[in-house]
């Protein structure tokens, strides 16, 4: 039988195919592409990209695509011809004489009945060990066909000639059900690509994909952690008495939840051993790759240097934790966290929500962006990112919000906003919720809060607070109480409200909150 690459090398490149992870890491660093550090993880730069590149991400438009996708979603269209005329590039670049092109064949889901094969050429060998981490194991005969991935970290493009942004680009073609990729060396581009067509695919097989970490208990229950980039999905889900399922994509199907993916991508900035330590021994081992992370003159790792970015990256393989959930499947949520790291200072740090809540802080997905997620992001900067992944989210925001919904109600769920940012002022001003508090409210609701425990309805956004949790100090449950001036509080948690609205605005009328019921909008929600 032909190889599939042969349709798109020659006879005369020579390939590394299914390389394991210590040829791979041997073969990145003769080709000099990192180093190790004194740990054995492989070290490396990925150059002027240390983030997504939002702007160069392009979708081909087509009878496939055309009505499926959200084209209003800040996403660039391109031609079936442009693609091609793209693709060309790509192909004169692998076909080089000499050339040395890594071939990795791998899956994602863990629930074979919606699983994706996915096939990756790169002339990077970091690349392809990234692969191997990030996705699954292949499968013979993947439920949903293949996706392949042409990705060339070292081709710079001519966006003049050919009709884009910039020399780097992202391009999905659903139809030929191929992925182009350039000009880029950080490697979240990869991931990101094959989760954005696992969102496009999956809801119209009563699936719904979700930008969430997950783990379960020793009893079974399994909680999921919604954010960005940032706000705790890898810290909070990898943690110490529960079993890991994943730290970033899953998804809710009839059968429970599962695992998209087969490994981890974990931000690295100010890891400490104390504070995470399943991480940071992860990334700390042979194999491991460390993105954009400093090393000493000893070859130490040091992240709490952000002289490159604050968007350090480890990734490693879902076995590098211990008692991770080797099939990536679970049962259906008990708990579901919305985790927000609201830069306000307003928020509550837990909030128990109802299902119409639920739905309107998912659609609204509130946090904030912090610098190094994506190129040109400086400090932090409060945003709305529907469905908590909408950069991700290629079909309409109500697609996945009717999918919630249906879960949610047809399933005994509990479901959570949790600030894991500031309290007693706004960024700059107030104090960032520490880990170990954040952590003592999850690990609380997960073993269960008392029955009889009272909670207090905040009278702006109408939030059920609890009275108390377990092992945290009760002030920090009033954010109200918690600033200096509560005039300012009030002035600057209106102005947040207001912000809520005018987001709002944007969900056309005639699928706006009407589609559930009774009524969505949080109490004063505007």
């Amino acid at each position: 039988m032909t190889p599939w690459w042969n349709q798109f090398l020659s006879d005369r490149v020579k390939l590394m195919i299914n390389e394991d992870v210590a040829t791979l890491v041997q073969s990145a660093l003769l080709d000099h592409e990192g180093d190790l550090s004194c740990e054995g993880a492989l070290v490396v730069k990925t150059g002027k990209f240390t983030g997504r590149a939002t702007e160069d991400k392009y979708v081909v438009k087509d009878d496939f695509s055309g009505p499926r996708i959200d084209w209003s979603n800040n996403l660039n269209s391109m031609s079936p011809s442009q693609f091609e005329e793209i693709k060309i590039e790509f192909l004169e670049n692998f076909n080089r004489l000499g050339r040395l092109v890594y071939v990795m064949e791998r899956s994602v889901a863990a629930d074979p009945q919606f699983s994706l094969g996915v096939r990756i050429l790169t002339s990077s060998a970091t690349h392809s060990l990234f692969a191997r981490h990030l996705f699954r194991d292949p499968l013979k005969n993947p439920e949903l066909g293949h996706f392949t991935i042409l990705h060339c970290p070292d081709l710079k493009l001519d966006a003049k000639v050919l009709s884009l942004k910039s020399p780097a680009v992202i391009a999905i073609n659903f139809t030929s059900k191929e992925i182009l990729i350039a000009g880029t060396g950080y490697a979240g581009e990869i991931k990101k690509a094959i989760f954005s067509v696992m969102n496009t695919i999956l809801p119209e097989l009563n699936v719904l994909p979700m930008h969430a970490g997950a783990n379960v208990d020793k009893v079974g229950r399994v909680s999921v952690f919604l954010g960005l980039s940032g706000t705790g999905k890898t810290t909070l889900s990898t943690d110490v008495g529960t079993k890991l399922i994943g730290d970033d994509e899953h998804a809710i199907s009839p059968n429970g939840i599962f695992n998209l993916e087969g490994g981890c991508y974990a931000k690295t900035y100010n890891l400490t051993e104390n504070g995470e330590p399943q991480v940071f021994h992860a990334v700390n081992r042979f194999g491991a790759i460390l993105e954009n992370v400093i090393l000493d003159n000893e070859k130490h790792p040091h992240f709490d240097d952000k002289s490159l970015t604050e968007n350090g990256r480890g990734s490693y393989p879902l076995s590098y934790i211990s008692d991770a959930v080797t099939s990536g499947r679970g049962l259906f949520p008990s708990h579901i966290f919305f985790l927000s790291a609201d830069a306000m200072g307003v928020l509550p740090a837990v909030a128990r929500l109802d299902p119409q809540q639920a739905m309107y802080y998912f659609l609204s997905g509130y946090t904030a962006k912090l610098a190094g997620t994506e190129i040109g992001l400086a400090g932090i900067k409060a945003t709305f990112s529907h469905c908590f992944g909408a950069p991700f989210m290629m079909r309409h925001p109500m697609t996945y919000a009717k999918l919630l919904k249906k879960y949610i109600i047809d399933h005994p769920v509990n479901v959570w906003l949790i600030n894991t940012g500031w309290y007693g002022g706004a960024y700059g001003i107030g104090k960032r919720f520490d880990l170990s508090t954040t952590r003592e409210i999850i690990r609380s609701v997960q073993k269960g809060l008392p029955n009889d425990l009272e909670f207090w309805q905040d009278p702006l956004f109408g939030l059920k607070i609890p009275q108390s949790i377990s092992g945290v100090d009760n002030k920090l449950l009033n954010p109200r109480s918690l600033w200096a001036n509560v005039e300012e509080y009030d002035q600057t948690a209106s102005k947040l409200m207001a912000l809520f609205a005018h987001n709002f605005k944007k969900f056309p009328s005639d699928v706006s909150l009407n589609d559930f019921d009774p009524e969505v909008r949080p109490s004063g929600g505007g």
